[in-house]
């Protein structure tokens, strides 16, 4: 892979492939994520419903999850109903008939998902994992529906739904950073570190990488767009205690494309140290 320091007219060069500064209209931002590649999401569903799930299917859980969102007869014979539904104090026992198909990330054509860092990414690949949480993370009200699934005799089942407080998640404090510095450009530009490792693909040859550094007055050039208002999460086992490092990984359903942003804490601070495209 080729390194060098990229300069002002690399960072310009790039633009198009890192979708340019748009936190000063995060409600436009958050709309067009939710329509980009919209149709090739829906075409990928279409294609999985009308396909049997293979067995081979439930040893990974991405592999189920993906089969779950999409095919209708399949969701229905992995709940378990009735179905806990729980809210603080409030405990519903939702039954076949009041169940209304869960797409999840499906229809919007990405989904975002949180790791410690590079090495706890391999957690998606572990076959021996037989607990994970999807989770529906909401700014706007501050609070996260977890839908709670657990591999019972080798076949994957959703088993209940909870809601807690964002406060109470256990990326509580990542997750208060995060939708501060998608909506708050001051903040954002506050939040980078001194220099953020930049690699992404080389816009001079498309077999090849390239890597950098972005300094804070050439940020804007970079800063990609980012969900404001909701993002998705899946924990892989049991969820852990929030580290100091956060890695934020944004992935494209049928394009194939990828977002990944290394931030670590420092003094009680997040701090945006790589961005890989």
């Amino acid at each position: 892979m080729r390194r060098y320091l990229i300069a002002i007219s690399a960072l310009l060069t790039l633009l198009s492939s890192c979708g340019g500064n748009k936190t000063n209209n995060t409600d436009d931002v958050a709309d067009s994520l939710e329509v980009r590649d919209t149709v090739a999401a829906d075409s990928l569903t279409e294609e999985i419903s009308e396909m049997p799930m293979p067995k081979a299917a439930d040893e990974l859980f991405d592999d189920f999850i993906f089969n779950f969102a999409a095919n209708k007869r399949l969701q229905m014979e992995r709940i378990k109903f009735p179905l806990p539904n729980i809210n603080g104090e409030k405990k519903e026992m939702l039954t076949k008939d009041k169940w209304k198909m869960e797409y999840f990330f499906m229809r919007q054509g990405y989904y975002t998902l949180l790791f410690d860092n590079e090495q706890h990414m391999e957690s998606v690949k572990d076959t021996g994992i037989s607990h994970a949480v999807v989770e529906k993370i909401y700014f706007n009200t501050h609070s996260v529906i977890q839908y709670v699934f657990d591999r019972p005799r080798g076949a994957w089942m959703l088993m209940s739904i909870n809601t807690i407080p964002i406060a109470k998640s256990s990326n509580a404090s990542f997750l208060q950073f995060y939708h501060q510095f998608v909506t708050d450009p001051q903040f954002q530009q506050e939040s980078l570190g001194s220099t953020v490792h930049f690699v992404g693909p080389d816009p001079d040859d498309d077999f090849s990488m390239m890597e950098g550094i972005i300094t804070p007055d050439t940020w804007e050039a970079f800063a990609p767009e980012l969900p404001s208002k909701m993002i998705y999460n899946i924990i892989y086992g049991e969820a852990k205690k929030e580290t100091n490092s956060k890695l934020f990984v944004l992935r494209g359903i049928a394009n194939g494309q990828e977002l990944e942003m290394t931030f670590k804490r420092k003094d009680g601070k997040w701090l945006l140290t790589k961005l890989a495209t």
